[in-house]
């Protein structure tokens, strides 16, 4: 069985409509092609916070802004790319076999728990 996953970062800030949009859309073609390629091919997509990679340096780059980002999730951790890598690997196994049509948020707690 495969799977697709595809990637998304579900931060939406003031004014960026094109942004919202464009992750709106990702989420609603994840639903629609699980439905449509169901049971040959399984997609969910993964959806992360703000993570420690070469694409956010610039948001990342000095020990206040690391800590700034801490600070506005819950869990008090930065995510790198092997946290992303981790779910990719558990969404491809056979263990997440009854999974289909999900948007898995890995946002430390950002989204649904308030402290």
């Amino acid at each position: 069985m495969c799977c697709l996953v595809l990637w998304l970062h579900r931060q939406v800030w003031l004014y960026h409509a094109s942004v919202a949009a464009a992750k709106g859309a990702v989420e609603g073609l994840t639903r629609s092609l699980a439905a449509e390629w169901a049971p040959v091919i399984r997609v969910n997509c993964i959806a992360p916070t703000l993570t420690d990679t070469p694409m956010a340096a610039r948001l990342l780059d000095t020990e206040a802004k690391r800590l700034s980002a801490v600070e506005r999730h819950s869990l008090k951790i930065n995510g790198d790319s092997s946290h992303i890598a981790a779910m990719a690997c558990y969404l491809l196994s056979d263990a997440a076999d009854l999974m289909a049509g999900q948007v898995i948020k890995m946002d430390g707690g950002k989204s649904g728990v308030k402290i």
